[in-house]
């Protein structure tokens, strides 16, 4: 099968296995996963009878008073509520502690581009380069993002505040191995996602890939969902096809291109 991949496939396989996280193919030292410690740990003493005394009695809990731990996605949307800047969104995000993949991640990665412009972009979750810069579409896939964008006169930075774009993502940490998110972290973040959008305040939205319109859209199936506009968050909204699809299948770029002649059509004065 290998010998029949083409140079170009090849590369192709092997910057997807960096996208999803596989950057080390040998360890610099072999490791032996069936080592004994050098010392094992005691066994514990056995208890003396009679020495512990009698067991203690539990404290009885008052009525409805089930748990006292909040919910995290309640206090999710308490915080987003509460930011009235972007800046004070993204010190809440920086302070929530209820979304473990903030324990294995470098960054926050918050957004990137002008906020306020008329185009917002929300891709999935940020994937080893974004997690390493701090910033959205940073790696291969965003290369390919801004030439899409450039092919229409956008542009995260461009000098024309009606050209220019804003970029997030629906997990603001990179999950473990760049797999796919999971319902709860989904929902843990979806209140900080929709209070984002609503301080940036963009006429449109683009969600790219199948998790961005689950999320907005509550809808998946993007080879179907794409280049139809719909409504999410109060916006409009244009599913698009994620530039890392784009990258595995050259041959979809022709409905990206349509989908972004579209956009462009929106964006007309």
């Amino acid at each position: 099968m290998v010998d029949q991949m083409s140079h170009a496939e090849l590369r192709a396989a092997l910057e997807w296995q960096l996208e999803m996280g596989c950057d080390e193919a040998l360890a610099a030292h072999p490791i032996d996963r069936f080592a004994l410690p050098d010392r094992m740990p005691a066994p514990a003493a056995p208890a003396q009878a009679g020495a512990a005394g009698p067991p203690p009695t539990p404290t009885p809990m008052a009525p409805g008073a089930a748990s006292l731990d909040p919910d995290p996605v309640t206090e999710a949307e308490r915080l987003a509520a509460a930011a009235p800047t972007l800046e004070a969104l993204r010190e809440a995000l920086a302070g929530y502690p209820w979304c473990d993949l903030r324990l294995g991640a470098k960054s926050l990665v918050f957004s990137d581009g002008r906020p306020g412009a008329r185009v917002m972009i929300i891709g999935e979750a940020p994937g080893r380069d974004e997690d390493r810069q701090g910033k959205p579409f940073v790696g291969q896939a965003g290369q390919l993002l801004d030439k899409m964008l450039g092919a229409v006169d956008l542009a995260r930075d461009h000098v024309d505040a009606d050209r220019a774009v804003y970029i997030t993502n629906v997990l603001p940490w990179r999950p473990p191995s760049n797999r796919d998110p999971e319902p709860a972290e989904v929902a843990m973040m979806l209140p900080f996602l929709r209070r984002h959008v609503d301080l940036a305040d963009p006429d449109v939205l683009i969600c790219m890939g199948n998790h961005a319109c689950g999320a907005v859209l509550n809808k998946r199936g993007i080879t179907k969902l794409r280049g139809h506009w719909a409504e999410g968050f109060g916006k409009p909204v244009l599913p698009m096809l994620h530039p890392a699809y784009l990258l595995r299948r050259p041959e979809a770029k022709r409905h990206a291109w349509t989908d972004l002649l579209a956009l462009a059509k929106r964006l007309k004065p």
